[in-house]
């Protein structure tokens, strides 16, 4: 896979990461609302967000693991940053609804 494959996946997993992300600061906002159904259904939209973010990682990952030459760039690195720290934010979330509820 070259270095332009690999960037137009990276840049189909930041799209698809940056979709959840607005979701679950959306979701927070709502939550503080007390709107929990609300935030809850955002959740879950976030969460098909990062299901097909994932999709778009695992075409990278199969294909390396199939012992095709992978050239990594910059933009990987940032898709990989940005799912991480949104899938991070989705975890935290949670914690914050149950605090909400209180």
């Amino acid at each position: 896979m070259n270095k332009e494959e690999v960037a137009m996946i990276g840049f189909e997993v930041v799209a698809f990461a940056g979709e959840a992300r607005s979701k679950l600061i959306e979701a927070l906002a709502e939550a503080e609302k007390q709107q929990f159904e609300r935030a809850e259904s955002l959740v879950e939209e976030a969460n098909q967000s990062l299901i097909q973010a994932h999709k778009s990682q695992t075409q990278m990952l199969a294909a390396e693991a199939s012992g095709e030459a992978i050239e990594l760039g910059f933009i990987m690195v940032h898709a990989q940053d940005h799912l991480m720290t949104t899938m991070l934010l989705k975890d935290t979330i949670k914690h914050l609804f149950n605090i909400y509820k209180r």
